[in-house]
């Protein structure tokens, strides 16, 4: 495993006593020759390091790495000096990117050199800086026995930080790409390790290592039985095929005035997915551990939310659960009763993650009635078909929650791209079955149908959308209407869905990508939330 210390007290300024602590350090050069090193090195030592840099025949150019060796004057001890390619400078997100791949390059090289103590010089974006070094010393080999198992204990911390701001950047990138990491490690953790209740274990350990506010962080963790008395029939319909018993995590976090509406966030947490009696092929079965993916991101940006003390009232429901082929598993054609009292035929049990969701977005938006609500899940296959690992597709309710989610992905540089929810698309789902709704629509458009299916279980969303409605008609609404009165009026609740079956995993080993599965999109969340916060 790697564990990755952070130096907080060394990241407020160089100073000798500072520079003790690295053995290594990373320097940027931009394409127009700007060389970005401390402000406090001497004029002959930026002399040498630059002589030495022409010498090396560095460019500037985005992607580029090299080492040099020597005492540069960038500490007592730092032999061994990365200068990573950035590209064009600029403030664009593409810019802040550049440096964000640039360190993570630069991390990565003086790992291999086998550095102990990093320090990484400032390079105009301190938290894009601070978030490549973390994402690029990520490794998964919890499960490697001998040396290759062993835990790597390396140190990064900035060279150069002056002002408060700067120092607040560059933790907090720090912070946010801690959650990505964790999300990583949740999804890439075999499904035997990460069954539902270790994926709770696993949260609240990273809650009481973070040392978070219990009075501001409340985390409640419902059973079986729970869900039972809240007539989930969707969620217990997949999870009692499976041995492991389901849990539900409901995390609320109360940073902002009492009694303002929250921000909700759900998330698909199948932690295995076999398929269940519609069983998937083998080929690549074991990719399935991820399937818990919405899960992964959702917990870890409300940690990481939580860890920056964000001013803001946050709620998440996480419903975990596996879904496994047994005598007791659901059978294609069973129909179930959700929580909201709309009925839906299963007609494939692979189609598992829109029912465990139905359940948690209909307790979420009545319960506790946000003001917006997202929902994050690796849903379908058809997404990955349509948008591949470039974006996470958006379906959403309101034109100003899909540009506020749009950018804070640009921030992130995790992108999404809007997809239509309509309901042109309703009749895929609700003729030809026996119930209100069936959990397929077939193979056209698999990805919108899945979306407009958990739209019908959000309280407080606006529905006319202009489509598949008769003159006169109030709403395109399936079944059981849902309560709309008070704090629940239509329109009271933003929605959107996104699906990151795409996103979930990488085969990039380039730059603060590894190989495996990505933690996409818990960055773009934490930026999202802090929107709110302003």
């Amino acid at each position: 495993m790697l564990r990755i210390r952070t130096v907080t007290k060394a990241v407020r300024g160089f100073h000798s006593s500072t520079a003790q602590l690295h053995d290594a350090a990373i320097i940027g050069l931009s394409t127009d020759g700007q060389l970005l090193v401390p402000r406090t090195i001497a004029a002959a030592a930026k002399e040498n390091l630059s002589a030495q840099v022409k010498a090396a025949g560095s460019k500037g150019k985005a992607g580029e790495s090299r080492i040099l060796y020597g005492d540069f004057g960038l500490g007592a001890d730092v032999r061994k000096v990365a200068v990573v390619g950035l590209g064009k400078q600029g403030s664009s997100n593409a810019a802040k990117d550049r440096v964000r791949m640039a360190v993570a390059t630069g991390v990565k090289a003086l790992k291999a050199q086998e550095a102990k103590d990093i320090g990484i010089a400032g390079m105009g974006h301190d938290q894009a800086a601070a978030e490549g070094a973390s994402l690029g010393l990520y490794n998964f080999n919890y499960f490697k026995s001998g040396k290759k198992g062993q835990a790597q204990d390396i140190k990064i911390s900035a060279l150069d930080l002056e002002s408060p701001n700067e120092v607040k950047a560059f933790e907090t990138g720090l912070i946010q790409a801690k959650a990505q990491n964790l999300a990583r490690i949740l999804m890439e953790t075999p499904s035997n390790h990460m069954t539902p209740t270790k994926f709770v274990e696993r949260f609240l350990k990273e809650v009481e290592a973070q040392g978070l506010d219990s009075k501001k962080l409340q985390v409640t963790v419902r059973d079986q039985a729970w869900a039972e008395e809240m007539k989930m029939g969707a969620f217990l319909s997949v999870a009692k095929g499976s041995d492991e018993p389901l849990k539900f995590l409901e995390i609320q976090y109360h940073g902002g005035k009492s009694g303002d509406k929250p921000l909700a966030l759900v998330g698909k947490g199948v932690t295995f997915d076999s398929g269940g009696i519609s069983i998937k092929p083998s080929a690549s079965m074991g990719m399935m551990k991820g399937d818990m993916g919405g899960a992964a991101t959702v917990a870890s940006a409300m940690w990481g939310i939580a860890a920056l003390d964000l001013p803001i009232n946050v709620v998440a429901g996480i419903p975990l659960c596996e879904n496994m082929p047994s005598g007791r598993a659901s059978k294609p054609g069973d129909v179930v009763t959700s929580m909201s009292g709309k009925t839906i035929e299963v007609d494939n049990t692979d189609a598992e993650g829109r029912l465990i969701l139905a359940d948690a977005l209909t307790y979420i938006s009545k319960t506790h009635k946000p003001h917006t609500l997202v929902d994050l899940a690796t849903l379908t296959g058809a997404m990955d078909v349509a948008l591949g690992g470039a974006y996470g597709g958006v379906f959403s309710t309101s034109d100003s929650l899909w540009s506020e989610l749009n950018t804070a992905g640009e921030e992130a540089y995790e992108a999404f791209w809007r997809m239509p929810l309509h309901s042109v698309y309703l009749p895929q789902i609700t003729t030809n079955t026996v119930a209100d709704l069936i959990n397929t629509g077939g193979r056209s458009a698999g990805s919108c149908t899945a979306a407009i299916f958990l739209r019908e279980f959000v309280h407080g969303i606006e529905r006319d959308d202009g489509f598949a409605q008769a003159e006169g008609e109030e709403s395109t609404e399936v079944g059981k209407k849902l309560e709309e009165s008070g704090d629940l009026k239509a329109g009271s609740v933003r929605y959107a869905h996104i699906d990151i079956a795409g996103v979930m995993d990488t085969q990039s080993n380039s730059g603060y990508y590894a190989k495996g599965m990505t933690g996409r999109p818990a960055r773009a969340l934490i930026e999202f939330a802090k929107k709110f916060s302003k």
